[in-house]
């Protein structure tokens, strides 16, 4: 047995590369879980903007005024958190993906990041669409309109 088919043991067994994507990006969301709680170099590619404020930081703040990005390591460490969370529910989804709970729970997690990412930048101005933000928006947009489409292929 080589090593390329005992590791394609572990992978997803189903049909399609749906299942193999979400495997895909449970693992790439596991190294982001990581580096959000080692660095703020990448949650500030994303975070880079400051909102328009008319009030000034209070008095007696340690906080650098203005501050050069949203992002702080209290934000990072959720952000980490967060994507910890929606990993392991995705990973759940590549090998459970027929079953519709799943798949559904799978398909709210790319919702919640669509509209948070979304919300950041359009709604909140915290980001700026570029480097940081234009994997997380195309990933999660993507894979929406994958899982809506193939919902009958899994699902049955």
């Amino acid at each position: 047995m080589t090593l390329l088919t005992a590791l394609s043991t572990y992978l997803p067994q189903h049909e399609g590369v749906l299942p193999q994507w979400l495997l895909f990006i449970s693992v790439t969301s596991l190294f982001n879980t990581v580096q959000c709680y080692l660095t703020l170099h990448f949650n500030s590619q994303i975070y880079n903007s400051i909102p328009q404020s008319s009030s000034p930081l209070p008095k007696g703040t340690s906080a650098p005024y203005p501050p050069t990005t949203s992002a702080t390591p209290l934000s990072s460490r959720t952000f980490g958190t967060w994507t910890l969370l929606t990993a392991v529910v995705r990973l759940q989804t590549a090998y459970y993906i027929s079953n519709p709970q799943v798949y559904q729970l799978g398909y709210a997690t790319f919702v919640v990041a669509w509209l948070h990412f979304m919300g950041e930048w359009l709604v909140f101005g915290t980001a700026k669409m570029g480097r940081g933000l234009a994997g997380p928006a195309a990933v999660s947009t993507g894979t929406l309109v994958w899982m809506w489409m193939q919902w009958g292929f899994y699902v049955k």
